[in-house]
C-alpha cells in the first residue's frame, strides 16, 4: 500500500475520534447567560494587572463598576508600565472608594510580571472570592458578576472561569483566532473541566474566579510565578488539587480584543506557544507535523490522480470541516464561512510555532512587555 494512503487513513481515523470528542465534548458545554443570579454575597476582590494598558484600562474597569453584584473590592496594580497607565488608574481610584490602587516599580527575582502583579494583588485584597481578570477585559452584562457567584454556590465551586467572545477587526486575524480555539478545543479539551473525575484542568485569563482557601491551598502565584501561560496552569494547578471546577462560555457578556493585528497574535504567541508546548524542541516538531498533516495535506491530496486517495481526503476534509464549525459556533461569534480558508490559517499557525521558538532560542528566553525572561529559569520551573 502506497506511504501516502497509509498516511492519510491513519490521519482519518484521527479525525473520526477528534470529531467526535469535540461534537460530544463542546456539546456538554453551557453559557452563563440566562442562569440565575444571586445580588448578594460574599465580598468578592477583583484583581486587574496592568501593564502599559492605557488604551483598554479605562473602558474595562467602568464596564466593571456598572455590575449588579454587591459586595466588590478592586484592586488594579500597574506593573511597571512606563505609559499613561499608572495615571489612568489614580483617576479611576478617585471615581469610587471601592478602588484601591497599588503601583509595582520592580520585578522581583524569578517572578514574571503579570504573576508577580496578581500575587501582589492578593496580598492586599481581603474578599474570601478572588476574581483574576485581565485589563483588556469588557463586561458588557451588568448581570455577569452575579450570575458566575450564583453558579459558584449553587454548583459548590472552587474554581470558576469563563470563555468570552475574543473580538478580532480584521479577516485574517478573525481565522488565525478561530483556528487557535480549534486547536485549543482537541488539544486541551476544555469541557473536561466540568468533570470531577478528569484531572483536566482549564483557567482562562479573561474571568478566573476563585475561593481565597482554594487559591491559598494550591500554592497561590508563587507557585506558577515563572510560567508564562498562568491563567491556565491556574485551572490545572486546582484540578490537580481535586478542587471543584466549572467552565461556562460568556460569548454575550465578556469580550475581549486579543490583539489588534495577525501580526500582533504572532508576537503575542510569543510568550505562550513555545510554553505549552513545554520548552520541548520534539514537541514543537510534532505539533508542526502534526497540524501540516491533518489540516493542510489533505487539501493538497485532494487534487491526485488516485481515486482511494481523493476519496479519503475528502472524508478527512469534510471531518475537518464538522469539527471546525462546531467549534465556531459554540466558542466565538464568528461566521461559520470562516472554514473556507481554513488550509491557509493552518500554515500560518504554524509560522507562529516555529517563529515562537526560533525567537525563544535566538533572545535566550522569552520577551514580554518588554522584560526577557531565561529560557534556563523557564523550563526549570516547569519541570
Amino acid at each position: 500500500m502506497d506511504l501516502l494512503l497509509i498516511l492519510l487513513i491513519a490521519v482519518l481515523v484521527v479525525w473520526i475520534v477528534l470529531a467526535t470528542l469535540v461534537w460530544r465534548g463542546l456539546g456538554k458545554l453551557s453559557s452563563l447567560e440566562g442562569l440565575p443570579g444571586t445580588a448578594s454575597g460574599p465580598l468578592l476582590s477583583i484583581i486587574v494587572p496592568a501593564r502599559n494598558e492605557e488604551e483598554a484600562i479605562t473602558d474595562s474597569i467602568l464596564s466593571q463598576l456598572k455590575q449588579d453584584y454587591e459586595r466588590i473590592e478592586w484592586i488594579l496594580v500597574n506593573d511597571r508600565s512606563t505609559d499613561r497607565t499608572p495615571d489612568k488608574l489614580e483617576r479611576l481610584g478617585k471615581m469610587d472608594k471601592r478602588i484601591r490602587v497599588l503601583h509595582i516599580d520592580t520585578l522581583e527575582q524569578g517572578w514574571l510580571g503579570k504573576n508577580q502583579a496578581l500575587y501582589k494583588g492578593y496580598l492586599i485584597s481581603n474578599g474570601s472570592l478572588i476574581l483574576f481578570t485581565d485589563a483588556d477585559v469588557l463586561y458588557k452584562d451588568p448581570s455577569i458578576l452575579s450570575r458566575a457567584v450564583g453558579v459558584f454556590q449553587s454548583q459548590k465551586l472552587d474554581h470558576l472561569t469563563l470563555a468570552p467572545n475574543i473580538k478580532s477587526k480584521t479577516f485574517w486575524l478573525k481565522n488565525f483566532v478561530a483556528f487557535f480555539l480549534f486547536g485549543f478545543s482537541f488539544y486541551k479539551r476544555p469541557w473536561k473541566a466540568n468533570d470531577p473525575s478528569s484531572g483536566i484542568g482549564v483557567g482562562i485569563g479573561a474571568f478566573n474566579l476563585i475561593t481565597r482557601s482554594a487559591y491559598e491551598s494550591i500554592g497561590t502565584h508563587e507557585k506558577i510565578k515563572n510560567m508564562p501561560d498562568d491563567d491556565l496552569q491556574l485551572g490545572i494547578h486546582i484540578k490537580k488539587a481535586g478542587k471543584s471546577q466549572g467552565l461556562l462560555t460568556a460569548l454575550q457578556s465578556l469580550e475581549v480584543e486579543w490583539y489588534h493585528s495577525l501580526k500582533g497574535a504572532f508576537q503575542g504567541l510569543e510568550k505562550n506557544t513555545f510554553a505549552g508546548l513545554h520548552y520541548s524542541i520534539l514537541l514543537v516538531v510534532f505539533a508542526m507535523t502534526g497540524v501540516f498533516c491533518s489540516t493542510v495535506l489533505p487539501f493538497l491530496t485532494i487534487f491526485t490522480g488516485d481515486a482511494l486517495i481523493r476519496t479519503v481526503s475528502m472524508s478527512i476534509i469534510l471531518l475537518i470541516f464538522i469539527t471546525y464549525f462546531k467549534v465556531i459556533k459554540e466558542m466565538t461569534n464568528e461566521s461559520p464561512l470562516l472554514i473556507l480558508s481554513l488550509p491557509v490559517t493552518a500554515l500560518l499557525f504554524i509560522y507562529s510555532i516555529a517563529r515562537a521558538t526560533f525567537l525563544t532560542f535566538k533572545r535566550g528566553g522569552i520577551e514580554w512587555r518588554g522584560t526577557i525572561y531565561p529560557l534556563k529559569e523557564l523550563r526549570e520551573k516547569r519541570k
